[in-house]
């Protein structure tokens, strides 16, 4: 399996900046992707923080299994992370947010009150990996399409302070990696998500990767059924199965031309509502373990 990374020079600027501004910023905001709250939660995030509140956003709901999503939200806040999910299409978004935000800083706010200082601005920055949706969220948090959006990583070249409303301004910045993975199986699955470049990873091994998630979870239906599969195919390997859709897609044997269509139905939901990141795998830690079988 080749090895998986990308951290552009950007990336590296976008953590200065964010350090040069710590002074201004009331609450860090991450956005992780819902389908891996856990392998797209940037470690880095938590150096630079300096302790300031976080509130972690799980994107990209509407795309991840609820009860799993559920399960980490739970996960989350039992370990004293303020959570929340979120679609980003839901006309309620803004209030989500705003809400959410407001709740986390509920002491220091009330101390100010104390204090006499009363109607302060919030000043927020709003971090996350690449491709997981933050310009297409401020965008409907402002209501106007002031962030560049787009359905690749590396959008975001350059950071914008940004109002959300009168309680609430938001830093947008780069979506942002680190420099090295702990464990190849995070750069598969941010393969998988789109938050690595197409071009810097090999699709067949991420898309055995999900083959050997989805039956680990015993969800291999889902492939099945998105591909009109005979059940009696259920016994084949992940690469005979692979081999399969590939004439089944009529693209003979070039299933490289088959991973692709498979990674971007993933990506766009059409096999339906997939978690990769399972709470109960984090606490036997193997979470980032699962085998690509290739016999």
């Amino acid at each position: 399996m080749a090895t998986i990374q990308w951290y552009p020079g950007h990336m590296a600027k976008a953590f200065r900046q964010i350090k040069e501004k710590l002074k201004y910023i009331d609450i860090f905001i991450e956005l992780v992707d819902a389908r891996i709250p856990w392998s797209s939660k940037n470690p880095q995030l938590e150096e630079i923080s300096a302790n300031k509140p976080t509130l972690l956003v799980l994107q990209k709901a509407d795309l991840a299994d609820h009860k799993i999503t559920t399960q980490w939200l739970n996960y989350y806040r039992t370990n004293g992370q303020p959570a929340i999910a979120i679609d980003v299409n839901d006309v309620k978004v803004n209030k989500l947010i705003t809400k959410a935000v407001l709740n986390v800083l509920d002491g220091q706010i009330n101390s100010q009150i104390n204090k006499g200082i009363q109607n302060e601005i919030i000043h927020a920055v709003i971090c996350g990996i690449p491709n997981v949706g933050k310009s297409t969220l401020l965008n409907r948090l402002i209501n106007k399409k002031v962030a560049k959006t787009g359905n690749k990583p590396g959008v975001t070249k350059k950071e914008q302070w940004l109002k959300v409303n009168d309680k609430l301004q938001i830093l947008d910045t780069p979506g942002v990696l680190w420099p090295k993975f702990s464990d190849q199986t995070i750069g598969l699955k941010l393969s998988l998500i789109g938050s690595i470049k197409d071009s810097l990873f090999a699709k067949d091994d991420a898309v055995l990767f999900l083959f050997a998630s989805l039956r680990k979870q015993q969800k291999l239906s889902v492939i099945f059924n998105r591909y009109h599969l005979n059940d009696d195919l259920t016994s084949l390997s992940n690469v005979d199965l692979l081999l399969n859709i590939t004439k089944k897609l009529g693209y003979k044997d070039d299933y490289d031309r088959a991973c692709e269509n498979i990674i971007n139905d993933l990506r766009k939901g059409k096999l339906g509502k997939i978690s990769l990141d399972l709470v109960d795998d984090l606490e036997s830690n193997d979470i980032n373990e699962t085998n690509i079988e290739r016999n």
